[in-house]
């Protein structure tokens, strides 16, 4: 399954990008890793958890999808993979919730490659999933993620404490929240239509695949 807008596409990532993945990610370390996750230390006289490998981060994503606890992808911007965008912990029964967590290649940030991307996301959760609420964790202090959660409009839900394990510390995280209902038109066509005319991109047109 594949999701596109223009040169912005998203796809399930695959073995076969771990050269590529790995040359974006260590280009990018300064930039990524004071917002990346991280393994809090073990209780006394717990095992010491490593940091996976690629090829078992890819089994782990596609084992969670295939439970239907995830949504894994590739970002591509102009023919080449520039980042990554995961929905997980996909709740269903009465809740119907995900959370969505994301990265891009600085080369390719200010571009509206993550927005769209989100956007993308979202309107597959809404429109074809059947997910009612997505989630965005976002540390205060980091500005360009929380540029993208404002300029889609998602709703600030306040500030969560110490929750998720970043660059080495428990960090307080603000949360950022859309139900289905507040983006009735689909969130790619309400980010298409507030973008500067001199954007560049097509109109609301993405399509599934």
């Amino acid at each position: 399954m594949t999701l596109t807008d223009g040169e912005i596409v998203l796809r399930p990532i695959k073995m076969r990008d771990q050269r590529v993945w790995r040359e974006v990610n260590r280009r990018n370390r300064d930039w990524l890793r004071p917002w990346e996750a991280t393994v809090p230390p073990p209780a006394p006289g717990g095992p010491m958890a490593q940091r996976p490998t690629y090829r078992q981060m890819v089994r782990h994503l596609r084992a969670e999808a295939n439970a239907g606890r995830m949504l894994p992808f590739a970002i591509e911007y102009e023919g080449r993979l520039v980042g990554q965008l995961t929905v997980a912990g996909i709740t269903w029964g009465s809740m119907c919730s995900g959370h969505v967590g994301y990265w891009v290649d600085q080369s390719v940030a200010g571009r509206g490659v993550m927005p769209t991307a989100v956007a993308l996301a979202v309107d597959h959760c809404f429109r074809t999933v059947g997910l009612h609420r997505i989630e965005v964790c976002i540390r205060p202090e980091n500005g360009p993620s929380r540029r993208v959660v404002e300029k889609l409009g998602f709703r600030s839900e306040g500030l969560r404490p110490r929750y998720l394990h970043i660059d080495g510390a428990w960090r307080d995280h603000l949360i950022f929240a859309l139900t289905a209902e507040e983006v009735p038109e689909g969130m790619l066509r309400r980010w298409r239509r507030s973008r500067p005319m001199t954007s560049k991109g097509p109109g609301p047109t993405g399509e599934i695949k």
